[in-house]
């Protein structure tokens, strides 16, 4: 067997254990792979991300929208009414909770702008004024002959002055009138709905009361009501 000299052994040796040399096209592959991979996984951390981002933003309008929900129903009904009328403004406290179905209609009433340019067509002295938009002389006859019934009577059976009503009988065309008493009267329901009673405003009341009327106790010169404002707070 042929004996391999030193130098031969030391240059066979040199070439089995230095390193191979890489090529251009791998370094640029692998370069290639890398940068797919951190793209794919920034991707999926910025996709994650935007999500939790807007179902938090949707989670936050979701209650925001109950919350105003919720403060909606609370507040679901007018509680005042301004009554603009030519005398002066009158404030009235409008009673929800005892005649919830009386105030509804008159929200209603208030929104179609039904009482703008309403005249309060009867004024009897310590009794009622009365506005609507149905002058109706047979009706004036029986608040008049139950006034003076009514003056004979024991004062605590009377309600309270500056009540706020609306006629029980329905008129002709749907229509929604108001009485404002000027004095305690009895039995008050037995013909009116009371839905509210005024909390600012009687010395206009009292002013509206003291106008000359004539014979059938309609005012000789016209008081209207400009118009009813809803309030939900005062």
């Amino acid at each position: 067997m042929a004996k391999i000299k030193p130098q031969a052994l030391l240059l066979q040796s040199k070439k089995k254990k230095g390193p191979s040399r890489v090529s251009i096209p791998t370094i640029m592959l692998y370069g290639v792979i890398v940068a797919v991979m951190v793209f794919f996984l920034f991707a999926t951390y910025r996709h994650w991300s935007r999500r939790s981002i807007i179902q938090t933003h949707d989670d936050l309008l979701t209650s925001e929208g109950e919350n105003s929900f919720i403060e909606h129903k609370e507040s679901d009904a007018p509680k005042y009414a301004f009554i603009s009328t030519s005398k002066g403004s009158i404030t009235v406290e409008l009673y929800k909770d005892g005649s919830p179905d009386i105030v509804d209609e008159f929200v209603d009433f208030c929104q179609k702008g039904h009482f703008k340019g309403m005249q309060f067509n009867r004024v009897i002295k310590h009794f009622v004024i009365h506005g609507s938009k149905v002058d109706k002389l047979d009706a004036t006859e029986d608040w008049t002959s139950r006034g003076k019934h009514y003056s004979r009577l024991d004062t605590s059976l009377k309600h309270e002055a500056f009540m706020l009503g609306t006629s029980k009988t329905k008129h002709e065309g749907g229509g929604f009138d108001l009485f404002i008493t000027t004095a305690p009267i009895p039995d008050l329901n037995d013909k009116i709905n009371v839905f509210g009673r005024v909390i600012k405003g009687e010395d206009i009341v009292q002013e509206i009361e003291e106008v000359d009327t004539d014979d059938h106790y309609r005012p000789k010169t016209p008081v209207r009501i400009n118009e009813v404002t809803l309030k939900y707070n005062i």
